[in-house]
């Protein structure tokens, strides 16, 4: 899908509002620069041998080191020094495992009261992919789930300029189910996954079982969840290249968004526009599994509230996701202390977190030259799996930190919400998301998962065991990209699989 327009209609239900997001030309970019940009990150066409630069997926930023459970834990290869200063001291408190108050190590203390995970390291391991308990696995490591209810009157939501952000939590659960609790208070619950196998022919003959999720809640320690809770089980998200990706010009991932399918190729890619919490100022979403947040900074005070229980001068929640119908929680004792700020985590914490994860680099692209590779990505754009996984974009000219700027980047993705299907639908909105929509995820990184990892479980809800489970629940805008993979032969699926293993 490659239509251009000026005008991007973005339909919002606010107070019957409906708002129009004017989407233009690149103002960083003189005339020259605009052609040579266009120029490079137009679609492959020779694919009998790679593309220039094809190795280098983070621009000047790739990291090239050997192959191993680091490989997603490097700074980006173009920072200054004094730079990887701020990359370690982040990298310190991104693996900082917090504790409950009141504790002797004052620095680290208001960990909950309830929580998901004690730190971030702890959900993004490695700073990788996160995964569904393993088999025998009593506890959830980096997956939880999210709740919301339908909003009602008064709406909570954040709204401007007809723009409606995030959701209403459960009323006495809150946003999300902690299945963590600090010493004298009880976790809120567990969550419970129960699978079926689903058989899946496909042309040749060949059966692929996928596991299809059931999910429920088991042990709820604060009453009855909501009749009309929703639930969203999400697993963690890749750390790698986010400030790249943060750097990527709206007009850029506006060009791909279509959402009236006026070029009648079947895909419909729309932003979500959200609200950024420091600015109070509508912005595209692009990070998340449905583009609900945009800024990594954002982000991160986000998580440090939702999944540790810490708060951070941009969400300043002391109690985390305790709710007003959780008395024993919001009477527990928290970590903030006068001569250290006014959060948990004040300043610098949060900005070095986030600079941490903005300057996490991208490892170097591993046999784009191998016959096996080429034909797997010819099979990739073929069968229109680019159209949604937009190979490259070239970052700001104006991005604020210089190992940002104007790199060409590859990460396969446009950042959009697409329609998925009912397969993959968790029926709970985010924002302009609906209960069918999620955001391309990038691939860069992907075939390192299990490296990085440990495993090779996809999707947002760890589902898939490989990445042909991953492609065969592709449905909705993706049917049809699916449905030509499962029409290849086995060496044509073998070939595409080989080509994403290179990424």
């Amino acid at each position: 899908m490659q239509i251009r327009f000026a005008l991007a209609l973005i339909a919002v239900l606010a107070g019957g509002m409906v708002v129009a997001q004017e989407v233009g030309t690149r103002t960083d970019l003189s005339a020259e620069d605009l052609a040579r940009v266009r120029a490079v990150t137009a679609p492959a066409t020779d694919f009998a041998k790679a593309e220039q630069f094809e190795t280098n997926p983070a621009g000047k930023g790739t990291t090239r080191f050997s192959v191993n459970q680091d490989s997603f834990s490097h700074f980006l290869d173009n920072l200054s020094f004094e730079q990887e200063e701020q990359f370690k001291l982040g990298n310190a408190l991104f693996r900082k495992i917090w504790v409950s108050s009141p504790s002797s190590t004052q620095a680290s203390d208001g960990l909950g009261p309830l929580f998901n995970a004690r730190g971030c390291q702890s959900c993004h391991i490695k700073d990788g992919r996160g995964h569904p308990p393993f088999e025998g696995q009593a506890e959830n490591v980096s997956m939880f789930l999210r709740l919301s209810v339908p909003p009602s009157e008064p709406d909570t939501r954040l709204a401007m300029d007809g723009v409606i952000a995030g959701e209403v939590g459960d009323p006495v659960y809150g946003t999300q189910l902690q299945d963590f609790a600090v010493p004298g208070l009880k976790a809120e619950g567990r969550m419970v996954i129960d699978y079926t196998d689903l058989p899946v022919t496909l042309g040749d003959g060949t059966v692929v079982t996928l596991r299809e999720p059931h999910y429920s809640v088991a042990d709820l320690a604060y009453g009855p969840l909501a009749d009309d809770v929703m639930m969203s089980p999400r697993i963690a998200n890749p750390m790698i290249g986010l400030g790249l990706v943060e750097q990527i010009p709206d007009e850029d991932i506006m060009v791909h968004a279509d959402p009236d399918d006026k070029d009648g190729d079947g895909i419909s890619g729309r932003p979500n526009w959200t609200i950024v919490p420091e600015t109070k100022a509508v912005a595209l979403g692009r990070f998340g599994w449905k583009a609900g947040m945009a800024t990594i900074r954002s982000q991160s005070a986000a998580a440090f509230a939702g999944d540790i229980g810490i708060s951070t001068p941009l969400v300043n929640l002391p109690h985390g996701d305790c709710t007003e119908n959780q008395p024993e929680c919001l009477k527990m004792p928290t970590g903030e202390q006068a001569r250290l700020g006014l959060s948990e985590a004040p300043d610098p914490v949060l900005d070095l977190v986030t600079f941490y994860a903005q300057t996490l680099g991208v490892p170097e692209r591993r046999d784009v030259e191998d016959q096996a590779v080429l034909a797997g990505k010819a099979a990739f754009y073929a069968a229109g799996c680019a159209s949604c996984h937009v190979p490259k974009f070239v970052t700001s000219r104006n991005a604020e930190n210089h190992a940002h700027r104007f790199q060409l980047i590859w990460p396969y993705s446009d950042f959009l919400l697409h329609d998925m299907g009912e397969g993959l639908a968790d029926h709970r909105s985010e924002g302009q998301a609906s209960g069918v929509e999620w955001r391309t995820p990038p691939l860069w990184g992907i075939g390192l998962t299990e490296e990085v990892s440990g495993h090779s479980f996809f999707l947002h809800d760890g589902r898939a065991r490989n990445l042909t489970e991953a492609i065969l629940w592709h449905g909705g805008e993706a049917q049809k990209a699916r449905d030509v993979f499962a029409a290849m032969s086995e060496d044509e699926r073998a070939n595409l699989l080989d080509f994403l293993g290179s990424l």
